[in-house]
């Protein structure tokens, strides 16, 4: 690791097969708090390239435990994190949305690492046990339209390096790689990313992949659709910049999306939404993220006829009661 370290403070670049072994040897403990530490660092003081990313991918997905949903054809609602905005759990709060709309729904998740709280602390904070077991998955989404994939279950990486990130609290290239290695590789993924060179990158990437997607930024830095700011939305066809106003929503502030100091208080607020108790801001963040991710699915479909589906699930109650079914299914 020395070595590669060196190489990587004078400015060189992992081959694709180098990031490969590398992510295999963190996952097998070969590299301490600290190296593991130096490697993260790197990488927020420059971009990741398509070969490194390729290989940190493959590594993950080759170790990951296996699990086949394919006959659901499912979407995945995420962001990449490491924004700094501190959010409510909004690509969770989608997710439970187009569920209630009745799509098919695999959430890839895990603990916040630079927000109070990821989409596992509010599974946690409701009870919910995390599982592998393929029969409850498919229960769970036979029942209900979605399930939830903790993701250090499926990955040993992830859960070799959950303790140095935490400490750390800055976003790292595992940040860039969670969305994409959601182990059962989703027919359909919503992905949002805090820059352009990243909305680039994944774009490039997921064109390679054969997933259906939409990749999304918030022109101020968000890495959602957050109403605060124009947004740009990449899929397969099109590259699209958006203004809040062009789909009938009014403009978000900052303090608006703000998740809480707790993840308690995280909790709260992801239930006022689901409960159609939130306020217009945040249920429209929820239901702009929703309706895209219906769009994914059925490109077929106008966007317009999107943002209704959206906002008839979670205005309606069936994203509510969508939630609460899976909680009493996946409750410890």
């Amino acid at each position: 690791m020395k070595q590669i370290l060196y190489r990587l403070f004078e400015h060189q670049y992992l081959g694709r097969e180098e990031a490969r072994n590398i992510l295999q040897n963190i996952a097998e403990g070969r590299y301490n708090d600290s190296q593991i530490a130096s490697l993260i660092t790197v990488f927020l003081m420059r971009s990741i390239s398509v070969e490194e990313l390729t290989g940190f991918r493959e590594a993950l997905l080759e170790m990951r435990v296996p699990v086949d949903l394919s006959e659901y054809k499912p979407i995945d609602i995420v962001g990449t994190g490491g924004d700094g905005k501190n959010t409510f759990n909004i690509s969770t709060c989608s997710c439970f949305v187009v569920a209630g709309a009745g799509y098919n729904v695999v959430k890839h998740g895990n603990y916040g690492a630079t927000s109070v709280s990821g989409a596992s602390n509010v599974m946690e904070q409701h009870g919910v046990k995390f599982t592998n077991d393929i029969d409850k998955l498919r229960t769970s989404m036979d029942t209900c339209h979605i399930a939830y994939l903790h993701a250090p279950l499926f990955n040993p990486a992830l859960k070799a390096v959950a303790p140095v990130r935490k400490s750390l609290g800055v976003r790292s290239f595992f940040n860039m790689l969670g969305p994409l290695v959601n182990p059962i590789i989703p027919t359909y993924q919503l992905l949002g990313v805090y820059n352009l060179p990243l909305l680039r990158l994944y774009n490039y990437t997921y064109q390679e992949s054969g997933t259906r997607f939409a990749v999304v930024h918030s022109l101020d830095g968000y890495d959602e659709i957050s109403l605060t700011a124009d947004f740009k939305v990449a899929m397969p066809e099109k590259e699209k910049l958006y203004t809040p106003e062009m789909l009938g929503f009014k403009r978000c502030t900052e303090a608006d999306l703000d998740g809480g100091e707790t993840p308690e208080e995280a909790a709260r607020i992801f239930d006022a939404v689901l409960g159609n108790r939130a306020t217009e801001a945040q249920k429209s963040c929820v239901i702009a993220n929703s309706a895209f991710a219906i769009q994914v699915i059925c490109p077929e479909k106008k966007i317009e006829t999107c943002i209704a589906e959206a906002r008839e699930s979670l205005e309606s109650g069936k994203a509510l009661a969508t939630f609460r079914k899976f909680i009493s299914l996946n409750q410890r």
